[in-house]
């Protein structure tokens, strides 16, 4: 425990600093300054506790000699201080406040109601055996994703993460009373040979490392792979007796809507906008086979090598395209976004999380990278499709995406929007980029990579029926998986992952449709409000700088309508 309080305390003095580049921050009125320093605190401690995961776009810095801890003396440290937090928070009074203040406001309401959300709702810890995957084999992954050299403090902190593996899996045994058993299926199938593959990986790192550290990280790989195939036994033995739904169920997802991804809208009102998609993208694909119908099969890529430099000129060119069209402003010092060959160490984990190192706030202006392997026609969704045409993807998840997003929200001067998080403006603004490529004619060149980005937004309208339906028992994993293979369609073991992850965090699946939409009518409703002096750029610098900013925030900050935040509060 002293640990994580003198990592807190370390925490609260980086986040409470300058943005990177030097920025001066926002002055703070005086009515807000309580405000800011209760979210001082909360984001300090928040990125000691958070949970590692396996999505990209919720990495979360942790601070030198940060290990997970979820013993049962934590968790319930943790209960009492959130408790602290909330009393606290709502002992704040906005009344009176202007609407960034507001929006702040709100933003660290949602953060803190997340936290309940994992604690009291999902009960993960308690509930999900796929959970301490995550935080054992995930948390290393996390330090393996950035490209080398591995410094001495990273090696430093890989070792501790690996040597804290037994303590995790140990207090997971006693913690997991309620375990659910589709997710032990799923840990169970992470685990499988989990000692050898962890060895292979620490064979191919040890050359990568100094002399002086490698016998200890030897050692830690050793007795981290012992614990996890303990752990694995224990889960296959526990396994009958768990219950066998997952579904947080209609009323706590509602909840979840409303409070934390601040939505203005019902699970019933998600499903008809993902309606609408749906036959949008299903009558654009008929289009694009007709229209296409003489041309051949597009060609993969020879090798990874090909694939590595096509990507690099594709990311260049996208960079101006990005200026020659007006669309958005590229800073000079934004870094570039680009692949490597997954290097062996990676590959013997399995999939503990996205391939992607999208940086960090301390890394501002390095390159980022997505990992990539062989190209073949027998490759899954995501990597078959990046395997044809990478464009896509770079602009989802690297330029004018997640990378290009993330790193101007690092930039952001607001302390409150600069720390906090939520997939649903972030996952959306993705997805609104690559819709916005399409139109302004990026994808001219390469006719049949339309069959593609149209099963992309099949894919995206799909998961919010996939989300609404697993939360509220309306789908088991199986027949989400099922949902999603036969009607995208794709293979059934990307398939199977997306369901379980979803399965695993209710909201997450729609917020790539639900965060397009609502930047689609954000940006109708200010191009009404500002006829011919409306100015595409200048809405998408706002828009991309406030991109961890939910979109009924922007909006009602942008306008000063409140119709959608009433229904928030």
């Amino acid at each position: 425990m002293r640990n994580i309080l003198s990592a807190i305390g370390l925490m609260a003095t980086l986040l409470s600093a300058s943005p990177a580049r030097g920025q001066t921050p926002a002055p703070v009125a005086a009515g807000n300054r309580s405000l800011r320093a209760l979210a001082e605190e909360f984001f300090a401690w928040r990125a000691v506790t958070q949970p590692a995961t396996t999505d990209d776009v919720a990495r979360v810095e942790r601070p030198d000699g940060w290990v997970p801890d979820w013993s049962p003396a934590t968790l319930g440290d943790m209960g009492t201080k959130l408790a602290d937090f909330r009393r606290r928070f709502e002992a704040l009074r906005p009344d009176g406040w202007v609407i960034p203040e507001k929006v702040d406001y709100l933003l660290l309401r949602s953060a803190i109601e997340r936290v309940d959300w994992e604690l009291n709702t999902l009960r993960s810890a308690h509930t999900s055996p796929k959970f301490y995957v995550d935080q054992t084999l995930g948390s290393v992954f996390e330090l393996l994703l950035q490209p080398p050299p591995f410094s001495e403090a990273r090696t430093r902190n890989l070792i501790l993460r690996l040597e804290s593996i037994p303590s995790t899996v140990r207090h997971a045994r006693t913690n997991l009373t309620e375990g659910a058993a589709p997710f032990a299926d799923v840990a169970l199938g992470g685990l499988e040979h989990i000692a050898e593959r962890l060895e292979r990986t620490g064979r191919e790192v040890v050359p990568l490392l100094s002399e002086g550290q490698r016998a200890r990280f030897t050692a830690a790989v050793r007795q981290a792979g012992v614990a996890l195939e303990e752990f694995a036994a224990w889960l296959h033995d526990k396994k009958p007796g768990m219950r066998p739904g997952v579904a947080v169920g209609r009323e706590n997802y509602e909840r979840y809507l409303k409070r934390i991804a601040l939505l203005p809208y019902s699970g019933d009102e998600l499903l008809q906008i993902a309606d609408l998609e749906w036959n949008r993208s299903v009558a654009f694909e008929a289009y694009a086979k007709q229209r296409n119908s003489n041309l051949p099969p597009a060609r993969l890529f020879r090798d990874s090598a090909e694939q590595i430099a096509a990507t690099k000129i594709h990311e260049e060119g996208i960079r101006k395209f990005l200026a020659e069209k007006g669309i958005v402003d590229v800073p000079a010092w934004m870094g570039h976004y680009g692949n490597r060959e997954i290097p062996a160490y990676l590959v013997a984990l399995g999939y503990p999380g996205v391939f992607d190192d999208l940086t960090s706030a301390s890394r501002l202006g390095q390159d980022s990278t997505s990992y990539i392997p062989e190209p073949s026609p027998n490759l899954a969704f995501w990597g078959r499709a990046s395997a044809q045409d990478p464009r896509p993807l770079i602009v989802h998840e690297g330029v004018p995406g997640h990378f290009f997003q993330k790193a101007l929200s690092w930039e952001q001067p607001d302390f409150i929007r600069r720390q906090y998080f939520d997939s649903g403006p972030i996952e959306g603004l993705g997805f609104y980029a690559e819709e916005l490529m399409l139109q302004f004619g990026l994808f001219d060149d390469a006719p049949q990579s339309l069959d593609m980005l149209y099963r992309f937004m099949r894919l995206r309208a799909l998961r919010v029926a996939a989300d609404v339906k697993l939360a509220r028992a309306e789908f088991s994993i199986d027949d989400a998986a099922r949902y999603l293979a036969q009607t995208v369609p794709m293979d059934e073991t990307t398939a199977r992952e997306e369901a379980v992850f979803f399965a695993s965090n209710p909201g997450q699946a729609i917020t790539y449709q639900i965060g397009k939409a609502q930047i689609m009518k954000f940006l109708t409703d200010v191009r009404m409000h500002q006829g011919e002096k409306f100015n595409l750029k200048e809405f998408h610098n706002s828009l991309w700088k406030n991109g961890n900013v939910p979109i009924a925030l922007q909006r009602w900050e942008a306008l000063g309508t409140d119709d959608e935040v009433r229904k928030l509060w």
